[in-house]
């Protein structure tokens, strides 16, 4: 794509790694100016790197810590103060959870849902009145095919996504008149870090006094073959989003993956008896 005439101010969490890293690269190596936002900016080296590798563009890289509304008000004033404006609002930031029901912790469901679903409201309850003065924006909440059908063992993760994906329906009619859409983006499994070196477990997912262990331990191997196995390009998910910010009327869900709509399709149209059927043989049977 040529450098575009009109670049827009992209706000977007989560830059470190996987989906936040390649959207910043490539949105500001076709010329957007992007503030690429991460819990700790001293990791923006691989980055900068591939923003290198495209040719350069204007971005910067600025802390932001989405459970934190004070950390989340600085980066946003500081923002407006340089551009003006917040054009588009890309929440990406997120993680996930392993562990069943019993073996996860209150704390560590709150931690999920702390990032996952409050996290993207902290930044999008600070950013809306920006918008709101201009009568324009697009507001794009990386959400997960997760948020649309549930699995074993991702109960916390599950719960965060449906969460954006109520959040987010709800955002979208509210907005609506004051000119700025709302759009979801329900990937499927990539070969991102969010299942490498970004994965997180329930303190008692590997405890072998948990009646849940030997299903947890056949179904990690069932999710790590699958993702090894995955040929799908993480560039997906960037590619998209720059069509939805050049889009004058982008569709409110998006679901980029063949596979995922698949999935999506029988789980709409299946009914759930036969549909729960087919998953729990997939990832509880023995």
């Amino acid at each position: 794509m040529d450098k575009i005439s009109k670049p827009k101010v992209v706000f977007i969490t989560g830059c470190s790694s996987g989906f936040g890293l390649l959207t910043a690269a490539r949105l500001a190596s076709h010329g957007h100016q992007i503030i690429a936002t991460m819990r700790d900016p001293t990791k923006k080296g691989e980055l900068l790197e591939e923003l290198k590798r495209r040719g350069g563009g204007s971005l910067e890289v600025l802390p932001l810590d989405v459970t934190d509304p004070v950390s989340i008000q600085k980066t946003v004033s500081e923002t407006i103060h340089r551009y003006k404006k917040i054009d588009v609002l890309v929440n990406n930031a997120g993680f996930g959870m392993g562990g069943f029901f019993e073996d996860l912790m209150d704390k560590e469901i709150r931690r999920q849902m702390e990032t996952n679903f409050f996290g993207v409201q902290n930044v999008i309850r600070e950013v809306i009145p920006f918008m709101r003065q201009k009568k324009n924006g697009k507001i794009i909440n990386i959400s997960s095919i997760a948020g649309l059908y549930a699995l074993p063992g991702f109960g916390a993760y599950n719960a965060s996504k449906w969460a954006v994906e109520g959040f987010s329906e709800s955002l979208y009619y509210e907005l609506k008149p004051f000119g700025i859409k709302v759009c979801l983006i329900e990937p499927g499994s990539y070969k991102t870090e969010i299942f490498y070196k970004n994965r997180q477990y329930a303190q008692n997912y590997n405890n072998p006094q948990s009646p849940y262990y030997p299903y947890g331990q056949d179904f990690k191997q069932k999710v790590d073959s699958m993702i090894d196995a995955d040929k799908k390009n993480p560039e997906d998910i960037a590619i998209l989003v720059e069509k939805l910010i050049h889009s004058q009327n982008p569709p409110f869900r998006n679901i980029p993956d063949l596979r995922s709509k698949i999935l999506f399709a029988l789980r709409k149209y299946l009914p759930f008896r036969v549909f729960s059927e087919i998953l729990y043989r997939l990832t509880m049977a023995r």
